[in-house]
């Protein structure tokens, strides 16, 4: 072979060895980027919109939850549906429930409680008696029979967007009796709570 054709032969395995470089070189780009995708929806799309571990603090939810509880909270489920009597949800509590401000993080703090009014429903508790729409509510998640009806003492008719919220621990709760936290509107509640992950001797589905 010629010493020209030779030249022209090393000349074309070079180029083609540069395109198998730069190919592989795209092909790892583009693999790079795709895992850096599913990371941002991992860390950010599935605990905003999907669900996410949260850590119960306080003992306002015994015996259905105790402090330090890790459970998860179903983000999904309210997006194609109502929340539901009885559901446990998370929601949150605004220093000034007038003027609720969920941009400034130091203006709220999130509280656990159990749905037991629905909208448009009204709602008094008489003794240890809870009324749904002069009522009887049959129900027995309360650790302790109520002993302060609070704001409830008299009637409370619930707006279109609005629900009562009672602690399963009746009385040791700051709950919709009290006029800090009064109805909460339905664009308030974060997700139901569905799930406990720890401790690992109560592993399971929350009632």
């Amino acid at each position: 072979m010629s010493e020209e054709k030779r030249t022209e032969v090393e000349e074309k395995v070079e180029e083609s060895g540069t395109k198998d470089r730069k190919s592989q070189i795209r092909s790892l780009v583009k693999e790079v980027l795709i895992y850096a995708m599913i990371f941002v929806a991992v860390m950010y799309f599935v605990p905003n919109y999907v669900c996410a571990k949260t850590i119960v603090s306080g003992p306002s939810m015994k015996n259905t939850l105790q402090d330090y509880d890790n459970v998860l909270l179903d983000k999904v489920s309210y997006r194609f549906g109502a929340p539901k009597r009885f559901d446990v949800v998370v929601f949150y509590h605004f220093d000034d429930p007038k003027h609720p401000d969920k941009k400034d993080k130091t203006q709220y703090s999130f509280y656990v409680k159990r749905i037991i009014g629905l909208p448009g429903e009204t709602v008094q508790i008489k003794g240890e008696t809870i009324y749904i729409n002069g009522k009887p509510l049959k129900e027995d998640y309360g650790k302790d029979p109520i002993t302060d009806a609070g704001i409830a003492e008299e009637p409370i008719t619930l707006g279109d967007d609005e629900y009562f919220m009672l602690g399963d621990n009746r009385g040791n709760s700051t709950d919709s009796r009290d006029p800090s936290v009064g109805c909460v509107k339905r664009d308030w509640i974060v997700g139901k709570v569905s799930f406990r992950i720890y401790p690992f001797d109560s592993i399971g589905k929350i009632n």
